[in-house]
């Protein structure tokens, strides 16, 4: 297998979204009209290495899709983008993960209801030969622990930095956070780990107790919030017109990365990160605003932000 330019390897999940579009979220028990209904690629991993691949880094995906339609969609979906795709495998019979999302026309928001076939799951044996090849960074979602780890573990003997998007608390995850360089989190997994509410004190203890070069995490329409190298950085969320916001942290792993490999200091990082984030909310689906390194360029310089004061960092926190 001939060795190619890779600037970063991605293990975790891809979905067939079926996106359906109502006007207002309907109260418990009722019911309201469907205004549009579409089916997309999307999925944590697959859409974070795809703003990777369109920013114009080298990105492989390893992965699983079964052999139905929707995996279909998904495959043919990545090889249009340019992935990397020979270590992912069409597992036959099983079926494509699949999430089933309502999109709030009025606010933007989405509430997503997924499912995933246990087939799918990737196991540490699909790792093989130079998986990892000349990549500088392994991007994780922690879906398959004991892969991710075996990822994990080898991306940090060849000197590749491990980036992890967590947003659920599963079984021997602990055991990974001690391989993983920047942990980007969704807000719900510090307290739901930690057991500790205050965001400040739980990044503290994710850094310390794991040993994570920086730790953070994406606060929605408020931005992010990482604690790295002793100090707190905050970046406030951008202003813009929401359409749905699906996708939203997917496209703002794949920004980071890409700041990553070009070098860049972490309030940059965070501020180029946040800015694709808000115009990949301007669109329909995960994938649908993925945006062009000039256009968050000219966001960013707009500085149209939404600063809340609740994440300003502080000078020192108890612990």
């Amino acid at each position: 297998m001939a060795r190619t330019r890779l600037d970063v390897v991605g293990i975790g999940l891809n979905a067939t979204d079926i996106v359906a579009q109502v006007h207002r979220f309907p109260s418990p028990g009722g019911k309201v009209r469907i205004q549009s209904l579409e089916r997309q690629a999307g999925g944590q991993t697959a859409t974070a290495l795809v703003t990777c691949q369109r920013l114009g880094l080298r990105a492989r995906y390893i992965g699983r899709v079964g052999n139905d339609e929707a995996g279909r969609l998904q495959l043919a979906s990545l090889r249009r983008e340019g992935l990397d795709l020979r270590y992912l495998r069409v597992v036959p019979g099983a079926t494509t993960q699949l999430g089933f999302i309502v999109v709030e026309r009025a606010s933007g928001e989405r509430t997503v209801f997924w499912h995933r076939d246990p087939r799918l799951a990737v196991p540490p044996s699909d790792l093989k030969g130079d998986y990892l090849g000349s990549a500088r960074v392994l991007h994780l979602d922690g879906c398959d622990v004991a892969a991710c780890l075996r990822a994990a573990r080898q991306a940090r003997r060849v000197g590749a930095r491990v980036v992890a998007d967590l947003d659920t608390v599963y079984p021997n995850v602990e055991g990974l956070l001690s391989h993983i360089d920047y942990l980007i989190a969704a807000s719900n997994f510090p307290p739901a780990l930690t057991g500790i509410d205050d965001p400040f004190k739980g990044l503290a203890i994710l850094s310390r107790e794991y040993k994570v070069q920086a730790a953070g995490m994406t606060l929605g329409r408020d931005g992010a919030l990482v604690f790295c190298g002793g100090r707190y950085y905050y970046s406030p969320g951008f202003v813009v017109e929401v359409v749905d916001t699906t996708g939203a942290g997917d496209v703002f792993h794949g920004s980071f990365i890409y700041g990553l490999v070009r070098g860049w200091e972490m309030k940059r990082l965070l501020d180029f990160a946040n800015a694709m984030a808000a115009l990949n909310c301007t669109a329909l689906g995960a994938r649908g605003g993925i945006a062009r390194e000039a256009a968050a360029e000219r966001l960013i310089a707009k500085g149209r932000r939404r600063v809340n004061r609740e994440y300003v960092p502080r000078r020192s926190v108890s612990l």
